[in-house]
């Protein structure tokens, strides 16, 4: 499958949805069918309800700082929100209303009850829902709440049966709250995420955010600037698809971050070339 994660309606952009979908085919892979997590919007909100009835999730009025400041730190453990024992009719009548537009953005958010004393900041009552009256790309104006990726990511590899969700590194602290979610949810199957070491080459900066000033600033062409480290700079500054497989083959997969010599990469293109 093809799946595009399209939780943030002010972020999503259709311009990246089609130069994704072009990168995979001219590397020469093909999907069997195409997802958006727009797609389960509606079964994803039933379950962010069944966590609530069954006292899993409350509805939290603090605002983003008071809840940065009261989830602590990696040294000192969180503290229990005001809101944190509400009753359950209380939050779905709430929630509800989040989902009917009643409240502005920030002024609630769905959080989940895990415990404020973990040494996983992460599993520390974290958000699962936030207020966005913003137009999305697909479904308009039919949602003013949205979820967030965490929660988004797994029941949408659950539904679509996937077995084993690759993550980098970055995303192992996740995994104990991927893995809550599976464990507290009706879900038709019970992925596995697994994280692996991301591709670095030397003297080449793969920062999105930071690839993304030199576009905005018109510092560069745009993101297929022959300069640029995308797959659509290399593959018009002439590189063969066949040779960033070959590389990739070569490099394989690590537990550990590394940086590659790109020199690795000229190779592969002159060989191939």
């Amino acid at each position: 499958n093809l799946r595009f994660d399209d939780t943030n309606p002010e972020k999503e952009n259709i311009e990246y949805i089609e130069a994704i979908k072009k990168d995979i085919e001219w590397l020469g892979y093909k999907w069997n069918s195409m997802h958006y997590s727009s797609d389960y919007f509606e079964k994803i909100y039933k379950y962010a309800l069944s966590l609530i009835e069954n006292n899993f999730a409350y509805v939290d009025s603090s605002s983003p700082e008071v809840i940065k400041k009261e989830r602590g730190t990696l040294t000192e453990p969180g503290t229990n929100s005001k809101d944190r024992d509400r009753t359950i009719e209380e939050n779905i009548k709430l929630f509800n209303e989040m989902k009917e537009g009643n409240f502005s953005d920030g002024e609630y958010v769905l959080r989940l009850k895990i415990n404020m004393l973990s040494p996983n900041i992460n599993m520390r009552d974290p958000v699962i829902y936030r207020i966005k009256k913003f137009e999305h790309h697909r479904t308009g104006n039919d949602w003013c709440i949205y979820p967030m990726y965490d929660f988004t990511h797994c029941i949408s590899d659950a539904i679509e049966n996937i077995t084993h969700s690759l993550c980098t590194l970055e995303f192992e602290d996740h995994r104990p709250l991927y893995d809550w979610f599976i464990e507290h949810l009706p879900v038709p199957s019970r992925p596995r995420q697994i994280e692996f070491a991301r591709l670095n080459t030397s003297y080449t900066m793969t920062s999105k955010r930071k690839l993304k000033q030199l576009v905005d600033s018109e510092a560069v062409e745009g993101w297929d600037d022959p300069r640029m480290p995308t797959l659509a700079g290399l593959r018009r500054l002439g590189y063969p698809p066949a040779a960033i497989r070959h590389f990739c083959e070569e490099v394989g997969t690590s537990r550990s971050d590394s940086i590659v010599d790109v020199a690795m990469l000229e190779s592969a293109v002159r060989n191939q070339l």
